[in-house]
C-alpha cells in the first residue's frame, strides 16, 4: 500500500543500518527517498526510489549542498530522518570492548563524535528542513534517539548525547507546532545493525529488531498515516497510529507495553499531545 505516495523523504546517514532500513520502508509505502552518507557514490540509485548524495554532516558546506540539491529536483522536503550518528565506531579497540567502559576509561573522541556527528547534525539539517515544511506547513523532522537518553546504558557520553537530542526535538516541536509541522523523537530497540552484529558476541539479541522495523515505524508517524501533529516528550507510546501499524510483527516488549496503553489511548492524540514513538520499550 503505498500510502507516502508523492511525499519526499531524507535519511541522513542513510547507507547503513537503521538509517538504510528506514530508507528502504519510506520507499516501499511510496515516497521518494534521498539518502546522505559518506561512503554514497553521489547521485548512483541505492534501490528502487532511493537516491544517494555524498555528504559528511560534520561539513556544513556539504550538508547544504545536499539539500539544495533535493529542493532542485524535488518540490522540497516532506520527511526528514536525522539518523546519521557518531560514536559507534570502534567499539572494539585493541582486542578490547570499550563502549561499555566506565567515562573515565572511555576516549575522548566518543563524546566529540556523537555531538559534532551526532546532535550538531541533527540540527543543522533540521534547520534546512525546517524552512520549507513551515513555508507549506506540513512537514515530520524524526531524530533518532534511545532510552539511553532516560536512563544509564552503556556510557556516559551516549546517554548525555541522545538526552541533548531529546531536548533539542522537544524544543524544535513547540516552536513548529503553530505551522502544522511535526519534530519527534524515536526510540529504536536493540537493531541488529552491521556494526552490532559486530559485538554481537558481547550482546544479548533475543529481543532485538531488523532496521526495517524502525522505517515501519516512521512511516506509520508520518502525517498521511498518523493524521496528526505530534511533539515530545513523555515516555510512553503516544502514537497509537503507529503501535497498531506493525504491532503484529513487533518484539515481545513493544507487544506487552502496546497492550498496557491500549487502555488509555484509544484515540489519536491531538497536535501536541504525544510521547516519543518507541519501537521498543526498557527491559
Amino acid at each position: 500500500m503505498k500510502t507516502l505516495e508523492g511525499n519526499v523523504a531524507l535519511v541522513t546517514g542513510g547507507t547503513l543500518g537503521v538509517g538504510r532500513g528506514i530508507a528502504s520502508a519510506l520507499a516501499h509505502y511510496g515516497a521518494r527517498v534521498f539518502v546522505t552518507g559518506r561512503s554514497v557514490h553521489d547521485g548512483a540509485p541505492i534501490d528502487d526510489h532511493i537516491t544517494g548524495i555524498r555528504c559528511d554532516h560534520r561539513l556544513d558546506a556539504e550538508v547544504t549542498a545536499a539539500f539544495e540539491r533535493v529542493a532542485r529536483e524535488t518540490h522540497g522536503i516532506d520527511i526528514l530522518v536525522n539518523n546519521v550518528w557518531g560514536g559507534y565506531e570502534r567499539m572494539v579497540e585493541d582486542g578490547a570492548f570499550t563502549w561499555t567502559k566506565p567515562f573515565w576509561e572511555q576516549p575522548l573522541w566518543r563524546w566529540d563524535a556523537m555531538f559534532s556527528a551526532g546532535v550538531r547534525a541533527h540540527y543543522h539539517a533540521s534547520q534546512l528542513a525546517a524552512r520549507t515544511m513551515v513555508a507549506s506547513r506540513r512537514g515530520l523532522i524524526v531524530n533518532i534517539s534511545t532510552w539511553a537518553a532516560q536512563k544509564h546504558i552503556a556510557n556516559v557520553a551516549y546517554g548525555v548525547s541522545k538526552a541533548a537530542t531529546d531536548k533539542m526535538t522537544a524544543d524544535m516541536a513547540i516552536e513548529l507546532r503553530p505551522y502544522g509541522v511535526t519534530a519527534l523523537s524515536l526510540y529504536p530497540g536493540l537493531v541488529r545493525t552491521e556494526k552490532v552484529m559486530e559485538a554481537a558476541a558481547w550482546l544479548d539479541l533475543t529481543n532485538s529488531e531488523s532496521p526495517e522495523f524502525i522505517g515501519r515505524a516512521v512511516a506509520a508517524s508520518s502525517p498521511p498515516n498518523a493524521g496528526r501533529c505530534l511533539s515530545t516528550l513523555t515516555v510512553t507510546i503516544g502514537a497509537t497510529a503507529a503501535v497498531s501499524f506493525f504491532r503484529a510483527q513487533s518484539p515481545s516488549s513493544l507487544q506487552d507495553r502496546a497492550a498496557r496503553s491500549s487502555a488509555t489511548s484509544r484515540r489519536a492524540p491531538q497536535p501536541g499531545t504525544a510521547g516519543p514513538v518507541s519501537a521498543a520499550a526498557p527491559r
